[in-house]
């Protein structure tokens, strides 16, 4: 992971009072991400240098279905049950091994889908441009065009790879006039430049869109995809495995999208377009903490949270989860570094 700095930052103290905030459950003080220190300018990520920071979008006005996904970044914050930071499988102490702050939202004004989109961008940028590692939490899945050009600017245009967990491809060009729905955002990525076609896998895809034309311009660019058809008769390792090689396969980078409802509704039932007979919880957190191990991971997005139809908390568990997985792949492989 790239720093501001060759050397490493002086780890900053915490203020007075949180640290033991922290070992209480997850009930208690700030709602943060796993009561990480909360940060809200880019002067202060300078100060602390952090390896990781979590950006909330709480954006949900290019959903077609049920919206709710703006409540997601709180949830995940807030509903998420948080024992400890011990990762058993990888035997690391995550934040013990890696700087995690928590950055706040970007500010997505009400109805106003650009202004939210550059803002988006906005705060995203001021992490990665840092050499930080954003992990955003959406917010519907639209959010991923700002989120992943940010991370392209830093990275180089058509230098990032994406692996992209869902049951709908998003690949829509347009949807009831709106360019900027949560079924467009890898098209306009795609059409933008930021990533190239070639370096587009998808992971999961099942149901019933979109359409053959959408199917035949994906394949046009490039793309490529492992349906969940695929996935159920290979097994998911065997599919990962093929899905960072063709994402990797002359990119340097790779960005890491998930909407939540590549799991089976089953596991996920608080999403905005739930289809059944998608992965199980299992298989994706093994999946995404083997693309974090394995590939120089540089942004994660999780996506389509939508609390108002959870149940028990299940989906933000979950959800919740993923980015757990990610952040233990990405201390354990500091640690080793080191």
């Amino acid at each position: 992971m790239a720093r501001v700095a060759d050397t490493e930052p002086p780890r900053r103290e915490l203020p007075e009072g949180m640290r033991e905030q922290l070992e209480l459950n997850s009930v208690a003080g700030l709602p943060t991400f796993c009561g990480r220190p909360f940060l809200t300018e880019p002067e202060q990520l300078d100060e602390w240098q952090p390896d990781v920071a979590i950006v909330g979008a709480p954006f949900d006005i290019s959903t077609t279905n049920r919206p709710g996904a703006r409540f997601g970044p709180r949830a995940l914050r807030a509903q998420a049950y948080y024992p400890s930071a011990h990762h058993l499988d990888l035997d690391i102490e995550i934040f013990e091994n890696l700087e995690v702050v928590d950055y706040g939202d970007a500010h997505c004004p009400h109805g106003l889908t650009e202004r939210s989109h550059d803002n988006i961008r906005a705060r995203v940028s001021e992490v990665a441009g840092r050499g930080i590692f954003p992990v955003i939490i959406g917010g519907d899945h639209s959010i991923t065009w700002p989120a992943a050009t940010a991370v392209a600017d830093r990275h180089g245009w058509g230098n990032v790879g994406i692996v992209h967990f869902d049951a709908h491809a998003d690949t829509a060009d347009i949807i009831d006039g709106n360019l900027a729905s949560h079924g467009t955002p890898m098209r306009r990525l795609i059409e933008s430049g930021a990533v190239l076609g070639r370096h587009f896998v998808q992971i999961g895809l099942r149901g019933y869109w979109p359409p053959a034309e959408t199917f035949a311009w994906m394949q046009e660019q490039g793309m490529r995809w492992h349906l969940m058809q695929e996935v159920w008769e290979r097994g998911s390792a065997a599919v990962i495995t093929d899905a960072i090689a063709e994402a990797l396969d002359g990119a340097d980078a790779l960005y890491l999208s998930v909407d939540i409802d590549v799991l089976d509704p089953g596991f996920a039932p608080g999403t905005g377009t739930p289809e059944p007979g998608g992965m199980n919880p299992a298989d994706l957190l093994r999946a995404v903490r083997q693309i974090a191990l394995d590939t120089n991971l540089v942004a994660l997005d999780v996506v389509e949270v939508a609390p108002p139809y959870d149940w028990a908390d299940t989906t933000v568990n979950n959800a919740h989860r993923v980015v757990m997985e990610v952040l233990a792949a990405l201390a354990f492989r500091k640690r080793n570094a080191g």
